[in-house]
């Protein structure tokens, strides 16, 4: 690199300088350092690791393609708090040790991996800029125990759960249940995103998690719903109290939910896997539940991905009426009117 070439050279005046006695070698020799100290500074390894964090959340969000609102705030909690102890260390002098004994002082196993990939990920992006020529993150050790989520809600809790959300937040948790969407997808829904003569709605790819257009038939209940939420001048997203963004205060709304309801161990994420354990159970097919959800996996991964661009509109229209008229039961039983459940049939 050019600035460790002028480095040597600074380094090789002030020894010819000791060695042939110059007319002023102190103030020299103290120049000829100076020097030497501007040219490391531009050596962007030098830099340290806590400098380049917010250029690096910049260039992971500044564009279509990047993270998702929720995946930038925890990419920014793990570089900025779990890896704290690297802030001042030189980006190119942090070592696998270094990262090591950080990973080490996170007891759980699942943030362990988190951050771990996080850093990872921070690192080879700081390769591709030249800023260092290795990522010390590649060696240390994945922890184990991280146990895969399989929690599906009880018909019980899904009515609890519909009964009593609130305001915004409750149409939140019910379009959630109806359309199995992920949290970011709803909570940041646009009403160009909406069709309600069309009953559809369009997630394009940049708020997907697999960055795929996502469309989404609307049942007779979901529809209704989104119909129920009056536009507001100047608002673009459907829910949230501001015109900038979708819906925040995700904690606060869920702990007073958790006040009323009194439901074990759950998360919002839960309520996509119900919709998806609960469509199988009333008879819809693998690969049709996997188009409701977006997944690309299993049917339409890899190679077979490429040649299955088929939507499956209809049967994906078909499984969500089926599963909204489920949930229409659920509610109903538990409050105690008497609804006929759907049988089970084979899409």
């Amino acid at each position: 690199m050019v600035a460790r070439s002028e480095a040597k050279q600074k380094s090789a005046k002030i020894d010819l300088s000791r060695r042939t006695g110059s007319a002023h070698p102190i103030l020299e020799q103290k120049n000829i350092r100076d020097e030497l100290r501007k040219a490391e500074a531009k050596r962007p390894g030098d830099a340290p690791f806590g400098s380049r964090i917010e250029e690096y959340m910049t260039a992971r969000t500044s564009n279509g393609n990047g993270l998702r609102e929720r995946s930038a705030i925890e990419t920014r909690r793990y570089l900025e708090k779990d890896f704290k102890p690297l802030h001042n260390m030189a980006l190119a002098q942090i070592r696998r040790i270094d990262v090591a004994n950080v990973l080490s002082e996170i007891k759980s196993p699942a943030a362990h991996n988190r951050a771990r990939s996080t850093l990872s990920k921070f690192f080879a992006w700081a390769v591709g800029k030249g800023w260092c020529d290795v990522n010390p993150v590649v060696g240390t050790i994945k922890a184990e125990g991280e146990s895969k989520r399989e929690r599906v809600l009880t018909n019980d809790e899904i009515a609890a759960i519909w009964l009593n959300g609130q305001n915004g937040y409750g149409t939140i948790l019910k379009l959630l249940l109806l359309t199995g969407c992920r949290r970011d997808e709803i909570g940041g829904l646009k009403w160009s995103e909406v069709d309600l003569n069309a009953r559809l709605i369009t997630i394009p790819g940049s708020r997907t998690k697999n960055k795929q257009e996502h469309i989404i038939p609307l049942s007779e209940e979901a529809s209704k719903l989104l119909a129920g939420v009056a536009p507001r001048e100047g608002y673009e997203h459907v829910f949230g109290r501001t015109m900038a963004a979708g819906f925040g205060g995700w904690s606060s709304a869920k702990s007073e939910l958790d006040e009323i309801v009194k439901i074990d161990d759950w998360r919002l994420h839960d309520l996509r896997r119900t919709a998806a354990t609960q469509m199988a159970e009333l008879g819809v097919l693998p690969h049709i539940i996997e188009a409701c959800l977006n997944h690309i996996s299993g049917h339409k991964s890899g190679v077979a991905g490429v040649y299955n661009r088929a939507t499956y509109l209809p049967e994906k229209k078909k499984a969500f009426d089926q599963w909204a008229h489920h949930i229409k039961t659920i509610v109903a039983q538990a409050t105690g009117a008497n609804v006929t459940a759907l049988k089970k049939k084979q899409h």
